[in-house]
């Protein structure tokens, strides 16, 4: 009794110093306006630091107090006791997190560095309470004989589960060096990370004028001031990231430079330098390896999909199997086709090589199609996309989006903008949705989603916090952003998790987590409203004239809709694969560029096109775990999303159809794990999903 006193008043000590630290003080602007907001405007990396040492300990206080109590476990004293815990540490996080993907510096991955171990710790602390997972066990086992209602259930079981796949029944010897494991581990995550970013940062291409064939007035503008802003006045840069890389690979006609630039993006953390990442991913796979093994694992991805919907790894190779040689056999046909069209352009004659696949893609798209990306790109308009998917989500959720005012609440950067979610019907308040659009130093590449705070009905509702970040290059002053299809395609992808977010209906914060190889599904098939003639006809507009996009070109957008589907679906699945091969195979003595080249010969995998993510700064897999032998997951979600998108190509109102979108919204959004996902989605179509419809998606044979 006395020793729970002790961890009451520590808890409640802790909670009320350093009051003078921001970043550990009640979310607030303007009188908990909207539930009260993060204050981004006061982060700093040492007041970020502090709030989250302290939130790991009152954390862990909180967990040792539930952990001690001697009351029989109950549900309502141990599981919910469970949910409310580390309360400080979920608000201090979204700090953590802007500052590790947004605004990193070098200040702030030195802390950065300091955090990873201790965070680790932390979490090790908890998983291996020993006292905790007693009381968790109890009552898992008392509700196989007693179950409880549905969601508790499921958070139950989730609960259980998690602590089982982190060591919580190992002996105290294998308890350590599990620990011990995710210790060195989450230090390795972070140097892998950091060296991409330093390689991203440091290998831009300056070019002059004499250099800029092929590039569109927008990018060049874009170039020019981005080395402008590096202190390079007379020339352009090219960055090290996919949104720079892309358009300067499939316009430049410098095939000099495109194998400069290619060779710079694709050999990040693949530099024998410093920065170097083999050694890094070799010690991963190692020490991955070793862990599962305390458990009694064969390998990495056994472990990891048993709570997947894919279940094991031989379900998830053969999918990737069963499309790999369709895909590959369309990259021969798309190859022969560019060389065709580079036989008679070129002089001197030259073989396709992979900086050469984009320019040359782009010509056969103009020949077969007469598409031309530049052409389609002058209606893709980044602010009126945006109008686009508030349209989509009027339609399907009924939410409106009502921009905030410059000022109203924090952001982390200027270029941040927010805007308010409410229902249509009832003006009631849904959450709010930050958008941060541009790459800039210290960002990390590519495009995602997160969430702030999370809904939640638990102790009263709770509003949703969510954003969407890309990495446009930003245009130059007064001048439309413009983006190619796949971007487009991409920033609705991404809006499609954030609508998963805001559509959450659950009680319990657990069941906001989701399933690696079903999260993705959602937000793929939202791609899919971009394409339809609502969207296209309201949205898709000149830049300059304001005038729609015109049938003609809509006619040859949708004629070319499978068009370089070798390319798209190799380069994935390359990864994918690889990601699976290397948490198979046996990574004792391993040599990671060596086993990465030997596998793709094995897969035959065609010399002009590099992996999506090759190995050296494939971050899903190495930066962490989240994507570690689960990049299939986006493979088999495009299965469940062509099969959902013909439910609602036969429905009679189309991609509007009010049921299909009714049950869209019922089965596959809102429940978030708070079902089964096989279940989840067997209610929305009737019946399982089938390969067939991903097939025909992409124009590939099948029997």
């Amino acid at each position: 009794m006395k020793n729970l006193f002790i961890i009451i008043f520590t808890s409640l000590f802790l909670a009320n110093c350093n009051n003078s630290n921001p970043m550990m003080k009640q979310w607030s602007n303007k009188s908990l306006e909207f539930g009260g907001v993060p204050g981004f405007d006061k982060m700093s990396p040492e007041l970020v630091k502090e709030a989250m040492l302290k939130g790991m300990e009152i954390s862990l206080n909180d967990y040792d107090k539930i952990a001690n109590n001697l009351d029989a476990p109950t549900f309502e004293n141990t599981i919910e006791e469970m949910e409310r815990s580390g309360k400080l540490l979920s608000d201090v996080y979204p700090y953590y997190g802007i500052l590790s993907s947004n605004m990193s510096t070098p200040e702030f991955r030195k802390i950065q560095g300091e955090l990873a171990p201790k965070l680790s710790e932390y979490s090790s602390k908890i998983s291996q309470n020993e006292k905790l997972f007693e009381r968790v066990s109890a009552i898992y086992n008392s509700s196989k004989i007693n179950p409880l209602e549905n969601d508790q259930q499921r958070v139950l079981d989730l609960t259980y589960k998690s602590f089982a796949m982190n060591g919580a029944a190992l002996n105290n010897y294998k308890k350590k060096r599990y620990a011990e494991i995710n210790l060195e581990l989450s230090k390795l995550y972070n140097d892998f990370s950091n060296n991409v970013l330093h390689d991203e940062e440091n290998y831009v291409t300056y070019l002059d004028e004499s250099q800029l064939d092929g590039l569109s007035e927008g990018f060049i503008k874009s170039a020019k001031k981005i080395a402008q802003d590096k202190g390079f006045e007379d020339k352009y840069a090219i960055t090290n990231t996919r949104s720079s890389m892309d358009p300067f690979l499939t316009y430049s006609t410098n095939r000099a430079l495109r194998e400069v630039v290619w060779k710079n993006y694709y050999s990040r953390g693949d530099n024998g330098d410093e920065f170097d990442n083999n050694e890094i991913i070799a010690e991963i796979l190692r020490l991955r390896k070793e862990r599962v093994g305390l458990l009694g694992h064969e390998n990495y991805a056994q472990w990891r999909l048993q709570d997947r919907m894919a279940k094991n790894p031989e379900n998830a190779m053969a999918l990737m199997e069963a499309v790999w040689p369709a895909a590959i056999a369309r990259v021969d046909e798309e190859v022969a086709d560019m060389q065709k069209v580079a036989n008679k352009l070129s002089n001197p004659k030259i073989t396709i090589e992979p900086w050469d696949y984009r320019f040359y893609a782009e010509k056969v798209r103009k020949l077969k199609y007469d598409l031309d990306s530049d052409e389609v790109k002058q209606y893709l308009q980044l602010d009126k996309l945006t109008d686009a998917m508030f349209y989509v989500a009027g339609e399907l959720f009924n939410y409106k989006f009502i921009a905030l005012e410059k000022g109203r609440i924090p952001v982390f950067h200027e270029d941040v903008n927010v805007w308010e979610v409410q229902d249509k019907s009832s003006g009631e308040h849904i959450g709010l949705w930050y958008l941060d659009p541009y790459a800039r130093q210290g960002k990390r590449s590519g495009a995602w989603a997160t969430t702030y705070r999370s809904h939640t009905t638990m102790d009263g509702k709770t509003n949703v916090l969510a954003s969407n970040n890309s990495n446009f290059v930003k245009p130059a002053p007064g001048e439309a952003l413009l983006v190619s299809w796949d971007d487009a395609t991409t920033f609705f992808h991404e809006f499609g998790h954030a609508l998963h977010f805001f559509a959450s209906n659950v009680k319990y914060p657990t069941l906001n987590s989701g399933v690696r190889d079903y999260t993705e599904f959602q937000s793929q098939l939202l791609e899919r409203w971009l394409s339809t003639d609502r969207v296209i006809n309201q949205f898709l507009v000149h830049n300059k004239t304001g005038d729609p996009m015109p049938k003609e070109l809509v006619d040859k957008i949708k004629k070319a809709s499978t068009f370089n589907q070798g390319f798209e679906t190799t380069e994935y699945l390359a990864s994918a694969i690889m990601d699976m091969k290397f948490h198979l195979t046996d990574p004792s003595n391993i040599d990671v560029d060596k086993f990465e080249k030997e596998t793709l010969d094995d897969l035959k995998m065609p010399s002009e096109l590099s992996m999506r993510h090759r190995t050296p700064h494939f971050g899903h897999v190495f930066s962490g775990e989240g994507y570690a032998t689960a990049y299939y997951g986006y493979m088999w979600a495009d299965v469940l999303t062509s099969d959902a998108s013909e439910a609602f190509a036969e429905a009679p109102g189309g991609f509007y159809d009010k049921d299909v979108a009714k049950k869209l919204v019922d089965y596959l959004f809102s429940p978030r794990n708070s079902i089964d996902p096989a279940e989840a989605y067997r209610l929305f179509r009737g019946r399982d999903a089938n390969i067939e419809a991903l097939m025909r998606d992409r124009g590939f044979p099948f029997k």
